[in-house]
């Protein structure tokens, strides 16, 4: 998979089969649409473009929102290269881009710069400004550029669509086990071990504080959470909590986790926590005795639970 920031060093292909959009989290209802790109490309021997944006366009139209992301950028290359697409390209959203018309986007990026001959979009997708764009308009677009569209249908899980939005919703409430299944894979977070106050060593059970640099990752509720825990090329299982400790009348949020049967120093190195399940809410103990003997039973919890 070749990546390209911007589409300046991009040269036109003779036949591109392209799908375009944010996907984020690489969900289920985006592999609907990736495993469609392969396959229609596959039979005409054209090549797989995907065109997505940077930063998220949401961010940039509403700062104030505070937007919070399922995947980084980095985490979303990982999965894009388990479907074998040959061009990643990064187009930078800035105000500027965001005045670009559907017309525009169609016309002078996807079919004068990238060389579409095949859109592959999902049911409800919009572009251009104000979003103006959609499936319902771009056949007017296909007659004038000669390109195809094939339009993705919704991936239904119970029934339900599935979207980025309720994902970030099921991970706001702490709903692991939902985002896992609309994700169809476990929700993870990277982050460098930093130094903590030495609570946990203190009760026996030492912690890995996690410090996650990239602000707009979205992060799980508060709460003690069943995790694997990816170091130096080896998985450990482990029991985690998000919260502000309120045994010891702490203040600031902070992920803190227990890995099991390792004690190692990996102090500001990188740690991968996958979420596995939520175990329960965070609470404030009467005493230190009744908080250890609950972490006993948060590590036989977890220990039962991690395949």
């Amino acid at each position: 998979m070749k990546i390209y920031k911007g589409i300046d060093s991009f040269k036109r292909l003779p036949k591109a089969v392209v799908t375009t959009g944010t996907f984020d989290g690489v969900h289920l209802g985006h592999k609907k649409i990736l495993n469609s790109l392969i396959n229609i490309a596959k039979p005409i021997e054209s090549e797989t473009v995907l065109i997505t944006f940077s930063p998220h366009p949401r961010i940039v139209l509403f700062p104030d929102n505070e937007l919070k992301l399922i995947n980084t950028i980095e985490e979303n290359i990982n999965l894009y290269r388990q479907y074998n697409i040959d061009h990643l390209v990064f187009l930078e959203f800035d105000i500027s881009f965001s005045r670009i018309t559907s017309l525009e986007y169609i016309r002078d990026i996807l079919f004068k710069k990238i060389g579409l001959t095949d859109l592959v979009i999902g049911f409800n997708h919009h572009f251009g400004r104000n979003r103006e764009g959609s499936v319902a308009n771009l056949n007017e677009y296909a007659d004038l550029y000669d390109f195809r569209i094939h339009e993705v249908k919704p991936y239904y899980l119970d029934e339900k669509s599935i979207s980025s939005t309720k994902i970030r919703t099921a991970i706001n409430n702490g709903d692991i086990d939902l985002a896992n299944n609309y994700l169809g894979y476990n929700f993870t977070l990277t982050g460098k071990v930093i130094r903590g106050k030495g609570i946990g060593h203190s009760l026996g059970f030492p912690t890995a504080n996690i410090n996650v640099e990239n602000k707009h990752k979205i992060i799980p509720k508060k709460g003690v959470y069943a995790v694997n825990v990816y170091h130096g090329g080896n998985k450990y299982g482990g029991m985690l909590n998000i919260g502000i400790n309120p045994t010891f009348n702490q203040n600031k949020i902070s992920i803190e986790v227990n890995i099991f049967d390792f004690n190692k120093s990996i102090y500001n190195e990188e740690v991968k926590i996958e979420y596995v399940k939520r175990i329960r809410n965070e609470k404030k103990f009467n005493s230190v005795d009744e908080l250890k003997h609950q972490l006993s039973l948060d590590r036989i919890v977890a220990l039962n639970t991690l395949p």
